[in-house]
């Protein structure tokens, strides 16, 4: 039986926009997006500004003009037929949605797409023997593991400010006391600033298991001023401790990373290490109860990302478990629901 034309057409159109992704993500991944912001360059000049190879500048240029991320500005005019000059690239709309400076910035897509793409890699080769590598897949691309924590902090930022931070009772409690709150995997730090950026009373220790994550953090701590609050060390989560218990523990999309191999271990970390009255908030994708709601736009990323979780050792938890878990370890568990019921902030409070 041939395949219907619109079946054709529709894998068409996805695989251009999974190319047109996979270029967006050297310019982004390189500056060249940023670079072009304040006007036209020449490739040797956006070459330099972006310190990259000009080279490669030159391929991105055509690539980005081919999808429509860059215009080539208009020679100037010579009084004869044809111009010398060497071309210059200025940034169309859309390509400048993807440069960090401009507002609402687009910067994520495409390091998401890349990542799924070479995670779709490892789940097909690994789909072989079973074998599930763990994290250390993350680190395999050398572009993409600096660009993780951006993308999250790019993501969630906004919505924890927003809307977490406004219904969640916990943080504000902490910051009366003047407390201590720890983040378990806290990528580039970006939870534990935006939180004391709100509660001056607060204090945060973050701890993740990538040493470039920890550089981060500790950097963008420093340049907004925030060094002398924040405190960020290397390590294994599951082996978290302190000399005193603290008032708050986060886990922000990093229990399903210890689910299948350490959750009792985890969860009694997160009892043990709280004083009295203390919580733990677990901040993660919100598996849904029914299998057919992946299809619904909501879901679907999130289950396309549930393929790149198992290649790591993973996979996302329904709500009621992440309650249970702190059922079990005596903890009272309260879950409140956003992004339409697709992200679960689940609050665990030391009685």
């Amino acid at each position: 039986m041939n395949i219907d034309a619109s079946i054709k057409k529709t894998i068409m159109e996805q695989a251009q926009g999974a190319a047109a992704l996979s270029v967006a993500f050297v310019g982004v991944a390189r500056g060249l997006f940023d670079a072009l912001v304040d006007g036209p360059l020449g490739v040797n000049e956006l070459a330099r500004r972006a310190g990259a190879d000009p080279g490669y500048c030159a391929a991105f240029c055509d690539a980005a003009l081919a999808f429509g991320y860059l215009d080539e500005e208009a020679p100037p005019a010579t009084g004869s037929e044809g111009s010398s000059a060497p071309p210059r690239f200025l940034l169309t709309p859309t390509g400048r949605a993807f440069a960090r400076t401009v507002p609402e910035s687009l910067f994520a897509m495409p390091i998401g797409a890349v990542l799924g793409a070479h995670m779709a890699e490892r789940a097909a080769f690994h789909a072989a023997t079973g074998e599930r590598p763990g994290e250390k897949v993350l680190a395999e691309r050398e572009a993409i593991l600096p660009l993780f924590g951006p993308m999250l902090e790019h993501n969630f930022a906004p919505i924890f400010t927003s809307e977490v931070l406004e219904r969640v009772s916990v943080f504000a409690e902490l910051d009366q006391r003047h407390g201590t709150a720890v983040d378990l995997g806290c990528g580039n730090g970006w939870y534990l600033r935006a939180l004391v950026k709100r509660f001056p009373g607060l204090r945060g220790i973050g701890l993740d298991g990538f040493e470039e994550n920890i550089e981060q953090a500790r950097r963008l701590a420093s340049a907004a001023g925030l060094a002398d609050r924040l405190e960020f060390r290397s390590g294994d989560l599951r082996h978290f401790a302190v000399t005193e218990p603290v008032d708050l523990i986060a886990m922000n999309r990093a229990l399903h990373h210890v689910w299948e191999a350490g959750r009792a271990e985890v969860f009694a970390i997160l009892r043990d290490h709280l004083r009295p009255g203390g919580a733990a908030v677990i901040w993660e994708p919100a598996w849904p109860a029914q299998r057919s709601s992946l299809k619904s736009p909501l879901y679907r990323m999130m289950a396309a990302q549930n393929l790149s979780e198992h290649v790591q050792g993973n996979h996302f938890l329904r709500p009621a478990e992440i309650e249970a878990a702190f059922a079990e370890v005596g903890m009272e568990p309260s879950t409140y629901l956003f992004r339409d019921g697709s992200e679960a902030v689940v609050v665990g409070r030391k009685i």
